[in-house]
């Protein structure tokens, strides 16, 4: 499967973005999607993960009620709803697929990614 991330730009604090994700190959049903994020001289970290029909999502405890993942099967295409930003949430966001049986919180799980967006949130 072949992954392409849109959506990203430059944002002020409080405000909102959604990112896209769209994929090519088999459907999402066949995999957990994931959004992790990489800000410079950090590691890749969890965001948001959804699996399943009907869908199972995981957050990170630092998005928790901030943002949603969602899942379009029509358009094969997972979303990744960021409001009430912070600076801290500035970063390349980077979305993924993996094994159903994987862990959907670690990167190493997932074995196919999209090539990056950069959210900058300004203070």
């Amino acid at each position: 499967v072949q992954l392409q991330a849109s959506g990203g730009g430059l944002v002020q604090a409080g405000g909102s973005l959604r990112l896209s994700c769209a994929a090519s190959g088999r459907t999402f049903n066949s995999y957990v999607m994931g959004w992790f994020r990489q800000a410079p001289g950090k590691e890749r970290e969890f965001v948001m993960s959804i699996r399943g029909s009907p869908s199972t999502t995981y957050y990170a405890d630092s998005v928790k009620g901030r943002f949603t993942i969602s899942r379009g099967n029509a358009e094969n295409t997972v979303y990744l709803q960021m409001n009430s930003l912070k600076p801290e949430d500035s970063a390349v966001y980077y979305c993924a697929a993996g094994s159903l049986a994987g862990d959907p919180f670690v990167p190493s799980a997932y074995n196919h990614w999209g090539q990056g967006t950069q959210v900058t949130v300004s203070s």
